[in-house]
């Protein structure tokens, strides 16, 4: 059988990309986790790193196996909590990740009920992108991360994690008050291919989904401003200098503005929750709940009332 501490030593050099990051880690000396790795491949009888003068590195079967050996630490420390104590959920602390635009409604009405039953959980809160937020999850710095995917861009989910989803969120076409395209029930993009537009960076690309959906329209937009911020980008289509496409998530509460309903089948964002399955943090699970009924109360008011 394999030793579950050389699992630990093991998923340590994969965090770490080192013997002496290991090492420091978990308090031991380098030769001493050294030892324990080439135990650890005998009793794999399979090679789980590559040695050289310089480096240091996992093999395929090395990496496969530090995958695997989360979810073994992840198995043995639920174990542990139950035998402590039958996993009381209101207490200890829970760690959550998220997109800005899930923090104007989304995660608020989630956590004001979670934290209403379980005033004991600390909240840690970090917002980021998904795609930064990711790597924080799978080695189990967060216990969740509610993750957005765009239709137009889709990602692979890491081994270890799985996305529960919980609504499709519309991309919505924002326009100064009087802008012409309100006056029609849904505007094609390619009808606004002359208009100054405002748009993001992208995310682990530069291309934007507004690029994207434009290419297969036909058309190449004209950037006037890029900004990740949807306060900025909702307040130059304001002051009339561009139009812009927001998730519906962004324009909760905006005013000053007309909001119209786009052609485009492909733009909407999959919203979802990402999470361990062998996460053993009970007020993970329990948080999940709350999320999911939120989204279901959300669901119904994701198009604003358009003008």
């Amino acid at each position: 059988m394999l030793s579950s501490n050389r699992l630990r030593i093991l998923l340590e050099v994969f965090r770490t990309g080192s013997i002496a990051g290991a090492a420091r880690t978990l308090k031991l000396s380098p030769s001493a986790v050294s030892h324990q790795l080439a135990k650890l491949e005998d009793e794999a009888g399979v090679g789980l790193v590559e040695r050289n003068a310089q480096s240091l590195r996992l093999t395929e079967a090395g990496r496969r196996l530090a995958i695997r050996a989360q979810e073994v630490v992840d198995i043995i420390e639920a174990a542990e909590k139950d035998l402590l104590a039958q996993a009381r959920v209101d207490a200890g602390q829970l760690r959550i990740g998220f997109f800005a635009s899930a923090g104007y409604r989304l995660l608020p009405l989630a956590l004001s009920r979670f934290a209403t039953r379980y005033p004991s959980v600390a909240l840690d809160l970090v917002e980021g992108q998904p795609y930064e937020l990711l790597p924080d999850l799978e080695r189990g710095a967060l216990d969740v991360l509610v993750v957005f995917e765009h239709a137009l861009d889709p990602w692979q989910c890491p081994e270890g994690v799985e996305v529960l989803h919980l609504f499709d969120e519309p991309q919505l076409l924002v326009v100064p008050t009087g802008h012409q395209a309100s006056l029609r029930p849904r505007v094609r993009l390619a009808d606004l291919a002359t208009e100054p537009w405002i748009t993001t960076f992208g995310a682990e690309h530069p291309v934007s989904i507004l690029e994207r959906a434009s290419t297969l329209e036909g058309f190449t937009p004209q950037i006037r401003c890029r900004s990740d911020h949807y306060e900025v980008t909702i307040g130059l289509v304001r002051a009339g200098l561009g139009v812009a496409l927001v998730p519906s998530l962004g324009l909760q509460g905006v005013t000053g503005v007309q909001i119209c309903r786009l052609v485009t089948p492909q733009l909407f964002r999959r919203i979802g929750v990402a999470r361990r399955p062998t996460n053993p943090n009970p007020a993970a699970r329990s948080f999940l709940a709350y999320l999911r009924t939120a989204a279901a109360q959300l669901r119904n008011s994701l198009t604003p009332d358009l003008r």
